[in-house]
């Protein structure tokens, strides 16, 4: 059988791709909460897979092994919600100390633009026109915010009710499904096709599970480093550090975010702010240049515009989600293209 790269057409008149591609943007939005299912359901099912593998490996049915992985992974989910709720809880009734300090913030930032502004005014020719006073408080438009929120929460439906069934028969029918897959392309090309499927799942699978084990180990450091320098709730701040800490480029500064909000009724100087944002960022390069390159590897093999490109838009069509899956969307569209005669160049692009 011969092992040449899987011929695609792709000619055709410019408008056609260009309709094409927005058809398929278009789809992506529209559909937002279908696809964003779909797209964890499989970045999941390629993650568990190994497990189901290494029950068969010890004589247990496929279709058994993957109902046991996947209530262990709901299992482990629960667990860690117990664990979380009860300090989310406490966070949540001692909230009004935090909102008390940063509305004085925000009220002390005014008083100084508005001190500011006064002064440029004074110094500008002309008549300074009267300030405006505040608008009249409206209630709020809970009924716009419903709606507004509405999206939102039929996405979250979709991923919880339908992933766990989604996972459970991409597990057990792998087997299945890769056949009919490889019944779609031409006999020539099934070797390539093969090797593109089965270079997919590697990658995927150690992005994944390297990203998993460094979001942990960001976790447990972050959680005794708030916890030596005695900040309230160091295991649910240590925990959110840790993961928004794995967000690529911005992740460093947002990782800030939950022991700047703890640490308002404790710090009166800038100085432990200071400490604690550059503790965090050291955190962040090794993390990034240290452990993700050791655990990873080079499966992921996009440069730094194509990644930072990759999050902008993806991020701006799904949001958080969509910065979730903006890597493994466009490294499994690098893949294909290094495979694919006509898209050579695009993937080469990619990885530059």
């Amino acid at each position: 059988m011969p092992d040449s790269d899987i011929k695609v057409s792709v000619k055709g008149p410019v408008s056609q791709r260009i309709i094409a591609t927005a058809l398929v943007i278009g789809f992506c939005y529209w559909a937002a909460g279908v696809v964003m299912t779909l797209l964890v359901s499989v970045l999941l099912a390629y993650f568990l897979d190994p497990l189901v593998e290494l029950g068969e490996r010890f004589h247990l049915p496929r279709v058994l092994g993957s109902l046991l992985v996947v209530l262990l992974v709901i299992a482990l989910i629960a667990g860690m919600l117990y664990l979380v709720v009860d300090r989310v809880e406490a966070f949540a009734n001692d909230w009004p100390r935090y909102s008390a300090v940063l509305r004085k913030a925000a009220a002390d930032v005014e008083r100084r633009l508005e001190r500011v502004e006064s002064r440029v005014a004074e110094i500008t020719p002309g008549e300074r026109p009267p300030r405006p006073g505040p608008p009249p408080e409206e209630p709020r438009p809970i009924r716009s915010l419903l709606l507004r929120g509405l999206g939102s929460l039929y996405s979250i439906l979709l991923l919880v009710t339908f992933v766990p069934f989604l996972m459970f028969f991409m597990l057990a029918g792998k087997r299945d499904i890769w056949h009919v897959t490889m019944q779609l392309f031409p006999i020539g090309n099934r070797t390539r096709v093969k090797q593109v499927l089965d270079e997919i799942s590697t990658m995927m699978q150690s992005y994944i599970a390297g990203n998993a084990i460094v979001a942990v180990i960001l976790a447990v450091v972050s959680w005794a480093f708030f916890w030596m320098i005695h900040l309230d709730f160091p295991f649910l701040g240590g925990m959110v550090s840790g993961a928004l800490n794995l967000v690529p480029y911005i992740g460093a500064v947002l990782a800030w975010a939950p022991p700047m909000v703890l640490g308002l009724t404790k710090w009166k100087s800038l100085v432990p702010f200071l400490g604690v944002a550059g503790v965090l960022s050291f955190f962040h390069l090794i993390a990034v240049n240290v452990l993700v390159p050791a655990l990873v590897g080079r499966r992921v093999r996009l440069n730094a515009l194509a990644v930072t490109i990759a999050l902008l838009f993806w991020g701006w069509l799904w949001g958080g989600i969509g910065l979730i899956l903006a890597i493994p969307i466009t490294a499994t569209i690098k893949v294909i293209c290094d495979h694919v005669e006509n898209w050579k160049p695009a993937g080469r692009w990619l990885g530059a």
